[in-house]
């Protein structure tokens, strides 16, 4: 089993900036995919962003230009740089990896985020 923990939410302004933690048990490497999803109360989970194993990265539209994915393998750790928040963004945001060649997937617990206007 591996555990994902988030850090690095909190309350923060609009135009504000926070920058998301998440820090894998294992080794990151492992995983095919390493994506932040976002969930906002009465909308449904959504994908953030994502970054492959191999580099290349995507955006929602909502926070492109604003946000970006990063990973640090000797830590274990993928971050989410955020900029220029808006209340919008508000949302509890759960770090998610998968490995295509296990076939298995975690979740973490979530991180709140709250932007006020």
């Amino acid at each position: 089993q591996v555990q994902l923990v988030e850090s690095g939410g909190g309350l923060v302004q609009a135009g504000g900036s926070l920058r998301l933690s998440c820090a894998a048990s294992t080794s990151i490497i492992n995983f095919t995919f390493m994506d932040w999803y976002r969930q906002a109360p009465g909308k449904q989970r959504e994908l953030v962003a994502s970054m492959t194993h191999y580099g290349p990265t995507t955006y929602a539209d909502s926070v492109k230009g604003r946000v970006t994915i990063s990973r640090d393998n000797a830590k274990n750790v993928v971050y989410l740089q955020m900029n220029s928040l808006k209340p919008e963004d508000t949302a509890v945001y759960y770090c998610y990896v998968r490995s295509v060649v296990s076939n298995r997937e975690f979740w973490g617990q979530g991180t709140q985020v709250t932007v006020s206007s």
